[in-house]
This record gives structure tokens, C-alpha cells and sequence, in this order.
């Protein structure tokens, strides 16, 4: 048994519907589909999602809101046409997208949860209509029919153990296919939570461990994962398979296929991933196993970079023989519930490496100010201008040479290297450059190892 993941560009339109409904009905396997919002028609067009927090704000100011919601339920009416489904049969999916502002919900963040759930979730139930139409049997089952439950915050929602025990107690019928909606659970309240984003592929590996089948497929618009982004290196060689480690470690640092997040249910029940193409469903794709009994077949399986980083550089003199001094740290940045990232130290220094949409500019100056006046650092520089480069690969292990053949090119470059940290677990190095060198990081590494 498999369980199915469209993303949003699958499924932004009739055509592309139909495509997906093919991939389903072309492997009786494929029992349970998890669907995202419709996405982008085109490069113009705004996905259903982003009309839906519009939809919310809008319906807040005003009772005129009727435009908006027309125009959301116009996106699923044009699939249903396409496929000549029943006016009527819209009927209900019309209903709950115009009840939306006037539900009752515990506060704003719930109130944007829910509007925001509703792209998957109607998307789901129309789904199941079309191919109930074409004489599919298929059942339409959301988070609360299965007991998805969630914990965390409204929008940034976290999957409950619970949530496995009551997956385990859903019958599944031999001749069916399950329509999941991906992206939201349902809280211990009862209230529609959402997971941060990428929320569907998340659905899509909660089913998968839930129901322990035998492979996750998550279909989306390119061939496979690639081992360097196509917008930097042309033509980058696909990976045919790599360890969930790998992917982690490569979606941290920007590789958009997967939310980094993603895959620990699949990881925690070591269900395989194969990413493929909704396009073209007969290439085989990138397929994402456990470590166990892996052979890698390159060095570096990928590299992958991110200019969304900044850096926080302490020194302190003796701050090798002190005492306190990080677990001060530590409880500056708890009091304003910031996360960082990394912290490589010397002697008389460190640095703290933060992602930059976890920061404003005020909470920068709050935290330095705090720092200056508790610690009362030698040195202390906020550097904005920061990114961070991933060289993963298992085949990374025990190479001894490998950190100088990644630095000298980059030396001979004139590329200045602010940070370099090696993995505990040894396949993965990060570089730390300035945002302006990154690129030509990845390029004259992804050069020197494809050579």
C-alpha cells in the first residue's frame, strides 16, 4: 500500500487534476491521497491558499466579502467543470467556504488556521466527488473522521503520538482509495490547527507511518531532487537516491522540495520516499531511504545554500575558563523565544548563527542591548550579511582530505569563509560566506566534484 502526495501545482487546475487522477488509478497500491490547495495556474495567478488569508483579513474588516469568496470558489468550480461533475454537487463545498466569517473561533489564530485549511480540505472533498463520478470508489476522510491530532500553536502545529494509536483503528476497505486534505490536524479542542510550511508533506508522512505502508510518494512539478539548485548550475545531475539524513540535512539549508520538518514521521516509522514528477509519473524520481545498509555511490550527494541567515560574533577574553557565560546567553534568547541555529566557539569567541525571518530589527537591538549589559562581551558585531552553504553527502564519512579539496578552489577564488563546521555526524560540512559569495561557492564546489 502507498500513500499519495499532489502538491499544489498538481493540482491548480482541471488539467492538471487529471493527471493526478491518472498517476491514482494507474496502481491499485495507491490507496490514500493526500491533496494540497490548488496552486498556481501560472506565473501570474495566486494560489487558493494566499486567497484565503486575503479572504480572512477581508471578511474582518468588511461583510462585503463576497467577491473573494467568489473568486476561491470559482478556482474549484472550473476543475469540477472540466470533468462535467453536477452543479449540485458543488453545493456543499460552497456552503462551508461562505460560512467560514461566521464561525465561532477561539481567537484571531484560529480564525486564520481554519480559512487557511479550507484550500486543502475543499480540495479534498472534490477530489473524492470527481472520481466517485468516474466510478472510483473513494472516500473523503479529514483529520477529525481519523483522529489527526494536533498540539503547538494555531499555525505552527505539531502532530500528537496519539495521533498513530487512532490511525491504527481505521478500517480501510480493499476496493477504495482514501481523499485526505494535507496541511492541518485537529486540536485535543476540537479546532482546526495548521502545520508551518509544507504542511501537506507533512499529512503525507503522518498517514504513511500512521498506516505503515510500504512507500510515501510525494508528486510534484520536477523530475527529481537535484544535487545542486537549477537556478545556480545548469543542468545539475539528479540524485536517484539518498538517505533521509541527506535530504534533512539539504532541506535546512534550502533545498525546496521538502520542508525540512517533513519527513520525521516517515523517518520515524522508515517508510520510503520517492519524490516524482506529476508530469512525467514513469521517470523514476529521487527515492529517500534509511541509512541502514546504504551504499553511496558519490562522495557528495548535494549542496545546497541559503541567504535568509545572520551571525551574532561575542568575544570574551578566557571565555574558555569561565563558567556561565553561554547559559546567560542561553536565557536571553529564551526570554524572547529565539531559536538559533548554530554556535561554533573558540577560545575567546563565538558566534551565533540565527535565521533572519526569526528576527526583526527591534528584537535584534532588544537582544544585543540585554547581551552587552549582562555579559559585557570584549567585541560584539551583529553581522546581517551572512549565508550558509551545505556540502552533504554519506559518502563524505572519513574522507580525510575532503575538507582542504572544498576549501583550496574556493581559496584560489578569493572567497572569504566567515564559518566552517563539520557535522557530528559526518556527512555534512557547512561554509559560512558573506550572501554575495554564495553562488560562487556552489558553483566552483559543484565544479570541482562534477569534474
Amino acid at each position: 500500500m502507498k500513500v499519495v502526495k499532489f502538491g499544489g501545482s498538481s493540482l491548480a487546475s482541471g488539467n492538471n487534476v487529471d493527471k493526478a487522477l491518472n498517476i491514482i488509478k494507474s496502481d491499485p497500491d495507491r490507496k490514500i491521497i493526500v491533496v494540497s490547495a490548488p496552486g498556481k495556474r501560472n506565473a501570474a495567478d495566486i494560489k487558493v491558499t494566499d486567497l484565503l488569508i486575503t479572504y480572512a483579513y477581508t471578511s474582518l474588516r468588511s461583510n462585503n466579502y463576497d467577491n473573494i469568496a467568489n473568486k476561491i470558489f470559482k478556482r474549484y468550480e472550473l476543475i469540477a467543470q472540466y470533468f462535467d461533475l453536477p452543479e449540485k454537487e458543488l453545493a456543499e463545498i460552497k456552503r462551508l467556504l461562505f460560512a467560514l466569517p461566521k464561525l465561532d473561533y477561539p481567537n484571531a489564530d484560529y480564525r486564520m488556521a481554519t480559512f487557511k485549511a479550507h484550500g486543502e480540505r475543499l480540495n479534498a472533498m472534490l477530489t473524492a466527488k470527481i472520481l466517485q463520478h468516474q466510478g472510483i470508489k473513494a472516500r473523503f476522510l479529514e483529520p477529525k473522521d481519523v483522529g489527526l491530532i494536533v498540539t503547538g500553536t494555531p499555525n505552527n502545529a505539531e502532530v500528537n503520538p496519539e495521533t498513530y494509536i487512532n490511525l491504527k483503528r481505521i478500517q480501510l476497505q480493499t476496493d477504495e482509495r482514501i481523499i485526505f486534505p494535507g496541511f492541518y490536524g485537529i486540536t485535543p479542542s476540537g479546532h482546526i490547527a495548521t502545520f508551518s510550511r509544507g504542511g501537506s508533506d507533512i499529512t503525507g508522512a503522518i498517514l504513511a507511518r500512521g498506516f505503515n505502508v510500504d512507500l510515501y510518494e510525494n508528486f510534484t512539478d520536477v523530475d527529481a531532487i537535484f544535487s545542486a539548485n537549477p537556478s545556480i548550475i545548469d543542468h545539475p545531475k539528479p540524485i536517484k537516491k539518498m538517505t533521509y539524513q541527506e535530504m534533512r540535512e539539504l532541506s535546512y539549508a534550502g533545498f525546496s522540495v521538502f520542508h525540512d520538518e517533513a519527513l520525521i514521521p516517515a523517518i520515524q516509522g522508515e517508510i520510503p520516499v520517492n519524490v516524482k514528477n506529476t508530469n512525467a509519473p514513469e521517470k523514476p524520481g529521487t527515492l529517500i531511504v534509511p541509512e541502514d545498509n546504504f551504499v553511496p555511490q558519490r562522495t557528495i550527494t548535494g549542496i545546497a545554500g541559503g541567504k535568509n541567515f545572520a551571525a551574532l560574533y561575542l568575544r570574551k577574553y578566557m571565555l574558555n575558563k569561565g563558567s556561565g557565560f553561554t547559559l546567560k546567553l542561553m536565557e536571553i534568547f529564551n526570554k524572547h523565544h529565539v531559536s538559533y541555529e548554530h554556535m561554533p566557539s573558540g577560545i575567546d569567541d563565538l558566534t551565533i548563527i540565527f535565521k533572519k525571518d526569526a528576527l526583526s530589527d527591534q528584537l535584534i537591538d532588544v537582544i544585543c542591548n540585554e547581551i552587552q549589559t549582562s555579559l559585557n562581551p570584549d567585541q560584539m558585531q551583529w553581522i546581517d550579511d551572512y549565508a550558509i552553504t551545505m556540502v552533504v553527502g554519506e559518502g563524505m564519512k572519513d574522507k580525510l582530505t575532503l575538507c582542504a579539496s572544498i576549501l583550496y578552489p574556493l581559496g584560489k577564488k578569493n572567497i572569504s569563509i566567515q564559518m566552517i563546521n563539520q557535522g557530528a555526524s559526518q556527512i555534512s560540512i557547512m561554509i559560512g560566506t558573506r550572501r554575495q559569495d554564495e553562488e560562487a561557492v556552489i558553483k566552483t564546489i559543484y565544479d570541482n566534484f562534477n569534474a
